[in-house]
């Protein structure tokens, strides 16, 4: 059986699109099928809002992390919605969020019922490649974190969850220490609260930095292999005692750098300190160290991989958000691309300006026209913007 057939049943798609005072949009309402979706047009036309609206169906603050009051639409009263219909393993189900006038909390809706983020764990698994990820090997720790948090968050849902108690713990401690003679009590609290959480959370990553790494290794094609490993203080604990020892010891570092932590106004040890590695494995090579060309290509490698990974363990294949990722691919990787989206059977929605970029598509793929937030489908106007 093909890989393609194999995946049936794990597809995850979006079926319609409907977007209130969002970014540039008005109004917008889209209808698609399971074939990956291409969107072609100029620069400021819209293309990279919708993507972003997309990524709103997944828990966080979407691929720009923008505020909620930054998405609305300019002109509008600072409330906006972003609705979808989708089908998955077990059914057709439908998604709302958005921002409700006067509030900074996302509001959600999974079949008209009001739900939590931690919901849309188990239904939705999305991954998205934007030009602003492009530096991700030569720029800080930040963006590899946030890029390999979104794995561990298709393959472990509780992960959200640790990482949300262990920041809200951690700034509750720095607060503390900032308050002349704070209250040991309560920070000994706050740190066993970091500790249990952020164990928790370096054990994930290690997992999934294990589960990443050995299917990048594996990669043949257009795309390099690359080699994973997960640096931290916290993460080099676990490899010589278990989770509770390691607690220990975080209550322990926690506790003796309170003094250090409090003049500078941080927390110096933790799972938030950690970074990913990556090697180009034929070159053995840090991708720091390679061309242009090279880490955009490891960086497509990297985010095919996840996508597998996200396959084999979950049984789900991710929505794909790849913002004009082909303008600077060759004809070779550009047609392997498409092939290795289309063998995953996974929905993928791309951008670029130049629809002949992506004829290697052809019919496995539909394609639109966005001009001015309005986008058009064969010449007929699906969908239209209100100025």
């Amino acid at each position: 059986m093909s890989p393609t057939l194999a995946n049936q049943g794990r597809r995850l798609s979006i079926r319609r699109l409907t977007l209130t005072d969002f970014r540039c949009y008005r109004h917008l309402r889209l209808e698609t099928d399971s074939r990956p979706v291409v969107l072609t047009g100029a620069n400021g036309a819209g293309k990279t809002n919708l993507l972003e609206a997309l990524s709103f169906l997944a828990p966080g603050r979407g691929f720009r992390r923008a505020t909620l009051a930054q998405a609305a639409r300019r002109d509008s009263s600072g409330s906006w919605a972003v609705a979808a219909v989708l089908d998955g393993p077990s059914g057709r189900f439908e998604i709302g969020t958005g921002r409700e006038q006067g509030s900074e909390r996302r509001a959600l809706r999974l079949d008209g019922e009001q739900a939590k983020s931690a919901a849309l764990a188990g239904l939705v698994a999305v991954l998205w490649l934007v030009p602003a990820m492009d530096r991700l090997f030569v720029e800080g720790a930040s963006g590899r974190r946030r890029f390999l948090d979104r794995l561990i968050l298709g393959i472990e849902h509780g992960h959200a969850a640790h990482a949300g108690a262990y920041e809200h713990a951690m700034r509750e401690r720095n607060r503390v220490l900032k308050e002349q003679g704070g209250d040991p009590g309560w920070l000994s609290a706050l740190e066993g609260t970091m500790a249990k959480h952020g164990i928790a959370m370096a054990a994930a990553r290690r997992r999934g930095v294990a589960l990443l790494d050995r299917t990048c290794a594996a990669r043949q094609g257009a795309f390099p292999a690359a080699r994973l490993s997960l640096s931290g203080e916290v993460e080099s604990w676990l490899d010589h005692m278990d989770e509770a020892e390691a607690e220990a010891r975080l209550i322990q570092a926690l506790a003796q750098s309170r003094a250090r932590d409090s003049g500078t106004g941080t927390t110096g040890v933790g799972p938030h300190r950690s970074d990913l590695d990556v090697r180009h494995a034929d070159k053995n090579q840090s991708a720091s160290e390679c061309s242009t060309g090279e880490q955009k290509a490891v960086l497509i490698s990297m985010v095919l991989s996840q996508a597998r990974v996200m396959l084999t363990e979950k049984g789900l294949a991710p929505l794909m958000l790849l913002d004009e990722v082909v303008a600077h691919l060759d004809r070779t990787r550009r047609l392997a691309l498409f092939d290795e989206l289309v063998d995953l059977d996974a929905q993928s929605w791309m951008t670029g300006t130049d629809q002949a970029l992506f004829d290697g598509f052809q019919a496995r793929a539909q394609f639109f026209q966005v001009a001015d937030a309005m986008i058009l489908s064969n010449q007929d106007e699906i969908s239209s913007h209100e100025h």
